[in-house]
């Protein structure tokens, strides 16, 4: 279901189009709102501009002209360097200027963020998000926002472009953790799936049709729908990436360890995606777990 858009639509800066980052870009276009958008690969910016969008030569470029500043990033360091470093957004926005850090970060990082932005004058939201590229194409991610309750309530206008379902889940880093526990479920259930399709395949039942044969059951999930035929073929386009799960993993393993919480089923799950990235499919969709089924030297082609 494509989400109806709201009437009003928004003057916001990009900073980051990667495949998150330009799908939530080219949604924000295809709504109405005016984008300003800067990534460091000229190709990413291009590609946003012949949507409509207007490419800027610096993050402080692209915020010098929007009240409303999206990030979406790969990694603490990055954002705090495209946001707080030389040409970075601080450096362009106007006073009070609402930042909407959509990135996957660790929730510490993302309080200290926050904090910086709110000497330097600036507000920030975290808003990380679920649902992959094909629900920000239409307008349907799942959003958990953390910060504060006006600046939430601020940035939903904008979030609503994007996402049918916002949650907000208390002070900055509140999102974060949110999107965490997201990552420990999802993790699980990705590795689960996998397994038991490989099991389908080994006792000769057609695993393409168990979606549909589980479908409404206790064992039915989001995951289980979309990527079980995908296991099956061996279907492995690019819609997230393994070596993003493993940061994610890691993050929620440094939490574990902070608040004494056993993940036993996390520790698995991280060290098959950290076994597939070790043998160089990092880069791959999470279909390309199948391949750890296939022994610990596995690589596609091999």
């Amino acid at each position: 279901m494509i989400a109806t858009p709201p009437a009003q639509t928004f003057s916001v800066a990009l900073i980051g189009a990667g495949a998150m980052g330009g799908a939530i870009g080219a949604r924000l276009l295809a709504m109405g709102s005016a984008l300003r958008i800067f990534d460091l690969d000229p190709e990413r910016i291009s590609a946003l501009v012949a949507e409509g969008g207007v490419g800027a030569s610096s993050a402080a470029d692209a915020a010098q002209q929007t009240p409303y500043v999206i990030v979406s990033l790969n990694a603490a360091k990055i954002v705090e360097a495209a946001v707080f470093g030389p040409g970075g957004v601080a450096e362009g926005a106007a006073p009070g200027t609402l930042i909407i850090d959509m990135s996957s970060i660790a929730p510490a990082a993302r309080r200290g963020l926050a904090a910086r932005a709110q000497d330097a004058g600036l507000r920030w939201v975290d808003s990380p998000r679920s649902g992959g590229a094909p629900k920000a194409a239409t307008g349907n991610l799942t959003l958990m926002a953390g910060g504060a309750p006006e600046d939430v309530a601020e940035a939903r206008g904008v979030l609503s472009l994007v996402a049918s379902n916002i949650t907000h889940m208390g002070p900055a880093g509140a999102g974060q953790t949110t999107k965490l526990i997201n990552q420990v479920l999802c993790g699980l259930n990705f590795l689960a799936v996998a397994e038991a399709t490989q099991l389908a395949q080994d006792a000769g039942v057609a695993a393409a049709k168990l979606p549909s044969a589980l479908a409404g059951g206790r064992a039915d999930s989001a995951i289980l729908q979309e990527y079980m035929p995908r296991f099956a073929v061996k279907d492995y386009r690019r819609t997230g990436r393994i070596d993003n799960m493993v940061k994610d993993l890691a993050a929620v393993q440094d939490l574990a360890r902070a608040t004494h919480t056993a993940m036993p089923l996390t520790a698995v799950c991280a060290e098959v995606h950290r076994m597939l990235t070790a043998a160089g499919l990092g880069g791959e969709d999470q279909a390309a777990l199948m391949e750890f089924f296939r022994g610990p030297d596995a690589t596609l082609g091999r």
